[in-house]
């Protein structure tokens, strides 16, 4: 694996700085405060930083041309950090999948930074958009099925600049939770065959089309816009404990069997429904709400931080783990790693 972020700040100088201005007038300052520091954020990180720049007026236009500024440097040292640990050429990969969704540009992340790499010409690369905050586990999925069926390495990339969406002043909370939460970062992992990691052994989804407006990111002339209703935590605590169950149980497994929890962190609540949920208890979330602090929500690349933080914790890496990670659809991801 390899991961890396842009310039750290800390969420009360973020408040402080910029955000308690920026809702200066609001009927909804107080609440924005109070959001703010219930968010589980302690730090964070901003190719775009507010302190110093006010995104909230640019362009979708101005926002798309920092995104490729911005996002190049950081997905070139991620992947090359992965490789390097991986102990692989760049031009030993057969399969690029690419996963981000707060900016686009033909040619594309992929194309750009497989030249910038070294990729060979004849690598295979997936652009994986629009999938937000569970985009890593299709990634992953596609990719380690490429790796079974080509024998042959691939990477994954999450990489999102969630900063150059800043919006617009606003009395809607759902805005004023996506100011509180989200935060920028860029996380690649290798796959090989035959490795002696983690295997992924099995995806899972489910996806509740009858709640799709619950969870939205609209393009509008001044970037993308968030709409995050707080109904996503019900939806997803009636159908979390049904696809972690069918996955364990095709291979022979039961919740005490897992040792690693990688879920998502949208939102503490979140968090606390998948914990009530599957009744496991606090410490199974440890890594998931440690990344939520120094990290903040990085949409895709999140649930790639707290399976970084797994197999660096003390006691040693998992044995069987679980990635859970939540978005648009609403969908639920679940992976088994073994």
């Amino acid at each position: 694996m390899g991961v890396t972020f842009p310039d750290p700040m800390r969420q009360d100088d973020v408040w402080a700085g910029y955000f308690e201005r920026h809702y200066n007038g609001s009927p909804r300052k107080g609440l924005a405060k109070r959001i703010f520091a219930n968010s589980g954020v302690v730090s964070r990180h901003g190719a775009v930083n507010p302190l110093f720049e006010d995104a909230s007026g640019w362009s979708t236009a101005q926002r798309m041309s920092r995104y490729l500024t911005e996002a190049l440097p950081l997905g070139k040292d991620a992947v090359s950090s992965a490789l390097d640990s991986a102990g692989l050429r760049p031009d030993e990969i057969g399969l690029f999948v690419v996963c981000s969704c707060t900016g686009y540009a033909t040619p594309g992340l992929d194309i750009l930074l497989a030249r910038d790499l070294g990729m060979a010409p004849t690598t295979q690369r997936l652009f994986v958009g629009h999938m937000g905050c569970y985009a890593a586990l299709p990634g992953l999925g596609a990719a380690s099925d490429y790796v079974a069926s080509r024998g042959r390495p691939a990477v994954l990339l999450c990489l999102e600049l969630t900063s150059l969406h800043v919006q617009p002043p606003s009395d809607d909370p759902q805005q004023i939770v996506a100011h509180a939460l989200f935060s920028d970062a860029a996380a690649a992992i290798v796959l090989v065959p035959g490795g002696s990691g983690a295997c992924v052994a099995d995806v899972a989804a489910v996806t509740d089309t009858a709640t799709a407006d619950l969870m939205t990111w609209d393009v509008t002339d001044l970037g993308f816009r968030m709409g995050l209703s707080p109904k996503v935590p019900d939806v997803l605590s009636i159908y979390v404990s049904d696809l972690v169950g069918g996955l364990l149980d095709r291979h022979g497994l039961t919740l005490s069997d897992v040792d690693g929890w990688a879920v998502h962190p949208g939102g503490p609540r979140i968090l606390d429904v998948v914990r009530d949920e599957l009744v496991l208890p606090e410490t199974a979330l440890a890594e998931s709400r440690g990344t939520l602090a120094a990290h903040g929500n990085c949409s895709s690349p999140t649930v790639l931080l707290i399976l970084d933080a797994l197999r660096r914790r003390a006691a040693g890496p998992p044995r069987t783990t679980m990635m859970l990670a939540f978005g648009p659809g609403l969908t639920l991801y679940g992976v088994l790693l073994r």
